[in-house]
């Protein structure tokens, strides 16, 4: 008996130790559902639509109410952009992503940006925010200093904050309402001070509802673009009466991203020039 007992001693620990691998949260388990986190960086206008709010219907083929002009919204997963197809489909404005956190810069940032300005697109740039990475007058300062800032050209669109769910874990980013609601005005406020533009707001109007207690207190003085993937934009969130960009699908033609402006081309302009 003595000569087995060291051989069961190792058996035993060994299928302890597969045992608490099994019952061990892996490290990139999202807590929300989804079997992983994506890696850092990697988030888009648009992450958490369809698994939050899904899809109604045909996305493409609502009717508009009003005379719109579409648009798109790129990231560097896209890579390189094919802007002339997109000019020649009808496409006349485009949002890049510059930045998210402080800790990512769109790789792909100069053919994107420069590629839609040269085809003759109005053109703009957005910051994914992580409400619980650091500061949001952090965060403006480092959108405004990669590729965020704006000019009087006629051509440059006013900045976006991209505020949604949360790719890497919990939602609101760890933050009651009121807390939200402060991080947003801190970074709007910011860009506002640095730039002299109000910073539109890309949200869904669910998350604004839960992770901000669907606060009305920006509507008077920044521009909405809303997400919804429907043939009608539905309610929107609180304070505004009406919305100015729309993102109505992530599975438009060359690239997946598409949305209308609530206007003709000249209300594009309008906003660009300020």
């Amino acid at each position: 008996m003595s000569v087995l007992r060291p051989a069961r001693a190792v058996l035993a620990g060994v299928l302890l130790a597969a045992l608490a691998a099994l019952t061990v949260t892996p490290a990139h388990a999202a807590g929300d559902g989804r079997t992983k986190y994506p890696a850092r960086g990697t988030a888009h206008l648009g992450m958490g639509v369809l698994s939050h709010d899904g899809q109604q219907g045909d996305p493409s083929g609502g009717r508009a109410d009003a005379v719109q002009t579409e648009g798109v919204d790129v990231s560097g997963h896209q890579g390189n952009v094919d802007w002339g197809s997109l000019w020649n489909s009808g496409v006349k404005w485009a949002y890049v992503k510059a930045t998210e956190g402080t800790y990512y810069k769109n790789t792909s940032f100069t053919q994107q940006y420069n590629g839609s300005y040269n085809i003759g697109m109005i053109r703009g740039t957005y910051h994914f925010a992580t409400p619980d990475t650091t500061s949001g007058a952090t965060q403006a300062n480092y959108f405004v200093d990669n590729g965020g800032g704006w000019s009087r050209d006629g051509r440059t669109l006013p900045g976006v904050l991209d505020i949604e769910w949360n790719p890497y874990g919990a939602s609101c980013y760890g933050k009651t309402q009121s807390q939200m609601v402060a991080w947003i005005r801190d970074f709007v406020n910011t860009y506002k001070a640095r730039t002299g533009r109000d910073a539109v707001i890309y949200t869904a109007t669910s998350w604004w509802t839960e992770c901000t207690g669907n606060n009305s207190g920006f509507g008077a003085t920044n521009p909405l673009w809303v997400a919804r993937y429907a043939t009608a934009v539905g309610t929107l969130p609180a304070g505004w009466s009406y919305y100015t960009m729309w993102q109505y699908t992530s599975t438009g033609p060359i690239v997946g991203d598409h949305n209308r402006f609530n206007g003709a081309y000249d209300r594009v302009q309008a906003l660009a020039l300020g």
